[in-house]
């Protein structure tokens, strides 16, 4: 059976995202026509989260009002292609929330542009560092790094420009704890459907001749 070798054959260059053993790695902020298809894709989905109602932005009855997986595309895309594909998603994520806000808060641009930018680079740092490691690991760490990111930044800003009180933020805890735990889960499924897609699969020698097979 042809299994992923994940600790051999993805691909290492400074680059980041996922590559066969082997092959050679565009630059970090290189932009090739994988990468300009893929941050396509991941924009559209980005909008259609974000102007679709209770997908991108869940109702919860909290104060906040709001879980969100808007930032899963940014996610991936960071951690599949690289920071500039990151960071070209989450300023799409950042520009939609900055249009669409109906709050001082996210009208301010650096709370609903800045964290989202961040959120393009930081899970291409976790996974760089990890991909040696072990794959499954490395994309967890990574989805639970962007989410925290973008909870972080965007508390953080929030509360130093005004907008929010640090008293908020054991109100606010649960849903930034499991925003992460959904952005881990999502992240290692689409890497790893990624990377047996992408990378090389290690097959079993044959022990006779294919033609002299019975099938």
């Amino acid at each position: 059976m042809a299994t992923p070798n994940s600790s051999t054959a993805t691909g290492t260059g400074p680059s980041g995202g996922i590559r066969p053993s082997g092959a050679t790695s565009p630059s970090i902020f290189a932009l090739t026509t994988e990468r300009i298809v893929t941050a396509a894709v991941l924009v559209a989905i980005t909008i259609i989260l974000g102007v679709i109602p209770g997908i991108g932005f869940i109702p919860i009855p909290n104060i906040t009002g709001n879980a969100t997986i808007e930032h899963l595309p940014t996610i991936v895309g960071s951690t599949i292609e690289g920071p500039t594909v990151g960071m070209v998603t989450g300023l799409a994520f950042g520009l939609l929330s900055f249009m669409r806000a109906t709050s001082p808060l996210f009208k301010d641009p650096l709370v609903a542009i800045l964290p989202r930018l961040l959120i393009g680079l930081t899970p291409w740092l976790v996974f760089s560092a990890l991909r040696r490691v072990q794959l499954d690991l490395a994309a967890g760490a990574a989805g639970f790094v962007g989410a925290a990111t973008n909870t972080i930044f965007v508390l953080g800003i929030a509360i130093a420009r005004g907008y929010l009180k640090p008293e908020i933020i054991p109100l606010i805890l649960p849903q930034a704890i499991a925003e992460a735990i959904i952005a881990t889960i999502l992240n290692i499924a689409i890497v790893r459907a990624v990377s047996i897609t992408r990378l090389a699969l290690v097959r079993a020698p044959d022990k006779a001749d294919r033609a002299k097979m019975s099938y």
